[in-house]
């Protein structure tokens, strides 16, 4: 089973967590991360899970969404509404074969909102893709567990029909990703290029720009010298009368 993290942000009842644990148990499922859960662990969730208890004593429990996709080189995120800045769409079959496909790079997240309110744009910004599924638009409220069932067994089905091809190159970690981001935004915002009435418009279409382009350790060691530069200019070089560049 490839590694690819459950990640329910900021579940509210216990109950739907231990739910969670059973679907994922049911597709060879493992990894369950739990980022600020309202109660956890509890009774409720031992009971929902019906023999899934191994999955909830794994559970890592996090702070924030960005420690619990740190080590992710892909992320999804599912959501049933789109969003004013958009990212690319898959539904739950071909996110689940794109999952597949990253992870055999390395670590890869789905992450799933709280139940009323579900992911926030702030928490939408560590994605790479959003992951909708094909709902009646009459009806488009989906339970949590329901919704945890469907993509993992979505996944069994993509890696039981084989590996996908493998990804050109390992895109970095989320951690140094967003070290970048933060780099970015420091410099944009030193050299007066980002209004700060309105930062994180600006930021989010930046974030969703770069994110699209699945930069490497060195593409991203590359972007940071640039800012680097851009923080700290040198005088401009003095070129000789022989120097090709003068030509």
């Amino acid at each position: 089973m490839p590694d690819v993290r459950i990640i329910l942000v900021r579940p509210q009842h216990p109950g739907n967590i231990g739910a969670c644990a059973r679907a994922m148990k049911n597709m060879g499922v493992k990894r369950l991360v739990l980022v600020a859960p309202q109660r956890f662990p509890a009774e409720e969730a031992v009971a929902r899970a019906a023999g899934a208890d191994d999955i909830l004593a794994a559970a890592e429990i996090v702070e924030d969404v960005p420690t619990a996709v740190a080590e992710c080189v892909f992320v999804a995120a599912t959501s049933a509404r789109d969003r004013t800045i958009p990212l690319p769409r898959q539904d739950a079959r071909a996110a689940a074969a794109t999952l597949c496909g990253q992870a055999q790079l390395g670590p890869v997240g789905l992450l799933f909102g709280a139940e009323r309110t579900g992911l926030t744009n702030e928490e939408v910004d560590f994605a790479h893709t959003l992951v909708q599924i094909p709902v009646d638009p009459l009806f488009a409220s989906l339970n949590l567990a329901a919704a945890v069932q469907i993509l993992c067994y979505e996944i069994r089905c993509a890696i039981q029909a084989g590996p996908a091809a493998a990804p050109e190159h390992r895109p970095a970690s989320q951690e140094a990703f967003n070290l970048f981001l933060g780099h970015l935004e420091k410099t944009i915002t030193d050299i007066g290029f980002l209004n700060e009435k309105h930062p994180r418009k600006l930021m989010r279409r930046l974030t969703r720009l770069f994110r699209r382009a699945l930069p490497d350790d060195n593409e991203l060691q590359i972007l940071r010298g640039i800012l680097n530069a851009v923080e700290k200019p040198h005088p401009p070089r003095k070129l000789s009368p022989r120097d090709p560049h003068n030509t």
